[in-house]
Order: structure tokens, then C-alpha cells, then sequence
């Protein structure tokens, strides 16, 4: 899913393309992508784009008079630029914006149509769409440390979950955490005022970081490559190969619809996390620590 410095990405290049140009016409290729009832495609029509921001991992377009459509590519969604004018593809296009300056297409490569198109008009129609998590590189370390403490969470979880910090994801959340050596099973609650500190300066440098280094590959272009998994990752999608930091093989940790990438040496004293199915499957088994698991 795309997260924050992907977003981040995608909304300076929309600005750069679509803001003070004037949505023409929308098609929508699936019935199922508008979530929203009243305002209608026909609202938003023949209006000029005045903004174009981000709302936790949604893009915000602001038109005229207060409307606003708010995309959320979940998963898969993915959106793509063209100068000229071009209708949704047909294996996996959603919609397609056509702009007085060019079409914006939204596609998803999924079976699974989690992607969504919503439209309001006003703030306050705009704001309960918003999850509510605080955004993080605008926020003080008094203010991160205060709302990680209120949670009752793991890190993992805690650093994923919208409604307490905006725009990090499964991919970014194993990042920061490798760079703050905390593990990502850790409960917030519980950290002590030095590992807060560590892991507020890691979600800076990794944020920061990551939106300089997409912002530089895109140049001047629409941005293409948007995926979770990057060669330059150090711990996100690299299970089984040495740790970007220390060498030492990445572990993962599979769960639901997500994983978790750790490694065991910079993150847990050398303790290997329980894989829920594996553990379970291995039970006496399972080995305990990273030297356990060399050894097998």
C-alpha cells in the first residue's frame, strides 16, 4: 500500500500537473469504486482544481465551492498520467480523470477491489474522513511520545494503525523500527523515554529520508515505480537476507493479510519472534535465537 513518502510523491507531482486546470469529465470503468452517493460525478464536473493534498494514506483533489474527491488506492491502486486523453485499461482500470492539461488513470492490479473514489463537499464533510492519526514529521517529540504512550498497542501495530499516526504503513513501520532497534512486537506503553527518543528521530530520518530519495528518482516525471518492496530497503521484503545494518539474516514474521520484518540481532538481543504458524507447527521445536536458528 502506498504510504506516506509515496503519497507525499504523488501529490507534488499532481500539483504540478493538475492544480488551476479544470476536470472536464469523469469515467468510471467500476460501479463499485464511488462510495459515496450525493455529491455526484456531475458536482465535481467542469470545476477547477484549486489543491491537490494528502489525508492519512488518502489523496484529497479540492475543486471550486468546497468539493472535494478523495481517492484511496488501498493495496493495489495505483495511478498513472497522461498527457493526452485515454480511457480506463481494460484489465484493470477503476476511472479515468480527464483534466483540461491531461488524464489522470486510477488503476488496481487486484481481484480483490479494495480501491476507493469518494465524494463530499465542505470541511466538515472532508474531516470525517479523516482517521485522525497525527502526522509525524510535523509533530514535536513531546507530542509523539504522549500519543505513544496512550495506546495500548504494540509498536508494529501502533505505528500502522491511522487513527493514532497518519501515513505509515507494513513497508516504512519495519524501516523505522530497525533504525530505532526496537522490536516491533514491543508494547508502546512500556518504552522507556530513551527508546521513544530513538524511535521518534528514526520515523524523521526514515520519512524524510524516503520522500527525498522517491522525490529524486521521479525527477520531473509522474512517479511509476510506487511499490512497497525498494532495493534500498534495509529490512522490508529482505527476509533471509543480511540486515542492511548489522549483516545479520532478516527474520519475518507472517500474520493476517501483513508481515513484519525484523532483525533479531539489532532489534530483539538475538531472540527470534514466534511465526504463529510456524511455531505452532515446530512447537519444541522452534528455535529460540538467531544462534538456534544458524545452527539448524
Amino acid at each position: 500500500m502506498p504510504e506516506l513518502p509515496d503519497l507525499t510523491v504523488y501529490v507534488e507531482a499532481l500539483e504540478a500537473r493538475i492544480v488551476g486546470s479544470t476536470l472536464d469529465s469523469v469515467q468510471l470503468a467500476s460501479p463499485f469504486l464511488l462510495r459515496t452517493v450525493s455529491p455526484g460525478i456531475d458536482d465535481i464536473t467542469g470545476r477547477r482544481i484549486v489543491g491537490c493534498s494528502r489525508l492519512a494514506k488518502q489523496l484529497v483533489f479540492a475543486l471550486e465551492d468546497s468539493y472535494f474527491f478523495v481517492i484511496h488506492l488501498m493495496i493495489s491502486g495505483r495511478l498513472q498520467w497522461s498527457e493526452t486523453k485515454k480511457s480506463p485499461p481494460k484489465r484493470n482500470g477503476l476511472a479515468a480523470f480527464h483534466f483540461s492539461t491531461g488524464t489522470l488513470l486510477f488503476t488496481e492490479a487486484s481481484k480483490k477491489k479494495r480501491a476507493s473514489l469518494r465524494i463530499v463537499q465542505g470541511e466538515d464533510a472532508l474531516a470525517e474522513l479523516n482517521p485522525g492519526g497525527m502526522e509525524v514529521l510535523g509533530a514535536s517529540r513531546q507530542a509523539f511520545g504522549e500519543r505513544l504512550r496512550q495506546t495500548h498497542h504494540t509498536l508494529k501495530r501502533a505505528l500502522t494503525d491511522q487513527r493514532i499516526f497518519a501515513g505509515i504503513g507494513n513497508a516504512y513501520s519495519d524501516e523505522i523500527l530497525l533504525r530505532a532497534k526496537l522490536s516491533p512486537f514491543k508494547q508502546a506503553p512500556k518504552l522507556a523515554d530513551e527508546e521513544i527518543e530513538r524511535l521518534y528521530d528514526a520515523c524523521q530520518t526514515v520519512l524524510d529520508g524516503w520522500v527525498s530519495l522517491l522525490r529524486d528518482k521521479a525527477g520531473d516525471k509522474f512517479p511509476t515505480k510506487v511499490t512497497a518492496f525498494h532495493d534500498e530497503m534495509l529490512a522490508h521484503g529482505k527476509y533471509k537476507t543480511p540486515c542492511g545494518i548489522c549483516g545479520a539474516p532478516i527474520q519475518r514474521i507472517v500474520y493476517a493479510e501483513n508481515e513484519a520484518n525484523y532483525c533479531a540481532k539489532c532489534q530483539t538481543g538475538g531472540r527470534l519472534l514466534a511465526d504463529r504458524s510456524l511455531s505452532r507447527l515446530l512447537k519444541d521445536s522452534w528455535p529460540k535465537r538467531l544462534e538456534d536458528l544458524e545452527n539448524l
